[in-house]
């Protein structure tokens, strides 16, 4: 496309950018605070006492990255509100400051706005169409300027992961235009700003070994190992020890690595957040729960043994199943390690390109979801951003992204609970569901449906879950008993469609590769 046949991605950021300033005075979570207090922490304090600091509950726990980007920002907001890099001035949100933190965050998706504009470039023109409305590249920018989970999680809930996820989909757009080398440098980059990208390392990892390192395939896809090349896994290997020198070499000649590990990597807060995250472990406390309270009915259990901390409770702690066999964090490692196997070993012997690789980015970011140890919610836009390039490639990658966006991005409503938000997360995900549905359906009108019935009866059947939930509930006497019948239930039935996309896009990819591996016979 010529610079001028741009000028439409230009009016989509702008767009976004001004709904984003709109959204400034809304309600913000406890995330808000976590980063105010960073921003005092890594103003205030000596490196060596940064990640040991602990005034606020909300210490400083991400890698050594993201605590110089809340130095560096920190010393733009001393111009703002000096109180707000006070570390004992706790809950400290004054009108100077919530401007200036909503506005970094809006300020640093520019970041993401180029790298979704990478990402559109390297979107293949098969499906040419003369209206731009339906040109692949216009659809992409929408499906990822717009994503409704990143303005909510970003712009109300308030976090940084428009900035982060503008380095993975930088990284990842590198990778396809065969930039291997500065595709490696900002994914370890992007690690050491945070480590919840560990979760796709291994595509990564692979993918760079096997295209990058290996110059050549035999005949038939497989790998030609004469072609093997030391000079580029040595140059691999150089970037990352450089970038992990200088992210945690301070904190190596201080002595403190194994504090800053400690920070990182909190294994006593249990298996499932306060919120449970819509994956395995969801459904398996679900099931304990039910066989608990049969249990208890029929005099099975005896209530004495029943364990104190409670997987209902909605806090951030260890706790027992009851009946089924309790969950260990070796346990979960294991289960996630199994699940992204078969991605792995599809991405390494028939590697497809990028297109093989960002299916294996998908799956290992699915797999670290359903199993992970204590999982966040929000990790599902780990897997639905980088779906959505292939959404608009690939009628059935289409399909598939359908469920797992509507799916994932309702799982987040209960992240927003208070009145004044409840009509601004319906309408938003309202209308990017509309647009979702709509433009991808015109993108393949040649093809089949998209979603089957039974698909499309699942996802109608969220209406009346979020009816039930929002208003219906709140009236019954169950209220005081029972609080978290509706976070269980919206988190057990989006559990049941995150689990169905992770299976049908894992059967889709083994029998293409199976496919392909026929034709190659």
């Amino acid at each position: 496309m010529a610079a001028g046949g741009w000028s439409w991605f230009r009016a989509l950021a702008l767009g976004v950018s001004f709904l984003k300033c709109l959204l400034i005075p809304t309600y913000h979570s406890t995330d808000f605070e976590v980063h105010r207090n960073w921003l005092a922490i890594t103003h205030n304090l000596p490196l060596s006492r940064w990640y040991y600091e602990a005034t606020s509950e909300w210490t400083l726990d991400y890698p050594p990255f993201f605590a110089w980007f809340e130095y560096a920002l920190s010393h733009i907001a001393k111009y703002f509100d000096p109180k707000m890099l006070v570390i004992e001035n706790l809950n400290y949100a004054s009108p100077a400051t919530v401007f200036f933190q909503r506005f970094s965050v809006i300020f640093t998706d520019v970041l993401f706005i180029y790298a979704v504009r990478e990402c559109c470039r390297c979107v293949n023109g098969k499906r040419a169409a003369k209206d731009i409305l339906e040109k692949p590249t216009f659809i992409l920018a929408v499906l990822l300027l717009w994503n409704f989970g990143l303005l909510i999680v970003d712009h109300i809930h308030f976090q940084y992961n428009g900035f982060l996820f503008g380095l993975m989909l930088l990284s990842v757009a590198r990778l396809c235009q065969r930039r291997y080398l500065e595709g490696a440098l900002l994914f370890a980059v992007l690690l050491h700003f945070k480590h919840i990208y560990l979760y796709v390392a291994p595509a990564y990892g692979i993918y760079l070994l096997r295209s990058y390192c290996f110059t050549a395939s035999n005949a038939d896809g497989s790998v030609k190992w004469r072609s093997f090349s030391f000079l580029r896994i040595t140059l691999l290997g150089l970037i990352v020890c450089l970038i992990s020198a200088l992210s945690l070499g301070p904190f190596i000649v201080l002595g403190q690595l194994p504090q800053v590990i400690s920070r990182l990597f909190p294994f006593k807060r249990g298996l499932c957040h306060a919120y449970w995250a819509p994956n395995f472990w969801a459904l398996y406390s679900a099931v304990d729960k039910a066989l608990t309270v049969v249990g208890l009915k029929y005099n099975f259990l005896d209530p004495t043994k029943i364990p104190k901390a409670s997987m209902t409770g909605g806090l951030v702690q260890e706790f027992q199943h009851t009946v089924l066999p309790s969950v260990t964090p070796l346990a979960t490692l294991i289960c996630s390690f199994i699940s992204i196997l078969p991605s792995v070993f599809c991405l390494w012997f028939k590697p497809q390109g990028p297109r093989g690789f960002l299916q294996c980015l998908v799956l290992c970011a699915l797999s670290s979801f359903m199993f992970g140890w204590h999982v966040h919610e929000k990790a599902i836009l780990l897997a639905i951003l980088p779906l959505s390039l292939l959404s608009v490639q690939r009628a059935k990658d289409a399909g598939i992204y359908l469920i797992l966006t509507t799916t994932g991005h309702f799982s987040l409503f209960p992240l927003l609970f208070t009145a004044p938000e409840l009509p601004i997360k319906i309408l938003l995900m309202l209308l990017f569901s509309v647009y979702s549905f709509s433009s991808l359906k015109s993108l393949y009108r040649k093809e089949k449906p998209l979603l089957s019935w039974l698909e499309t009866i699942y996802l109608i059947h969220l209406v009346p879950l979020e009816i039930f939930c929002e208003i219906v509930f709140p009236l019954t006497p169950w209220k005081l008993r029972f609080p978290f019948i509706p976070l269980l239930l919206t988190s057990v039935y989006c559990a049941l469609g995150i689990t169905y996309v992770w299976l049908k896009l894992y059967v889709s990819v083994l029998l293409e590769r199976t496919s392909i591996r026929q034709k190659a016979e």
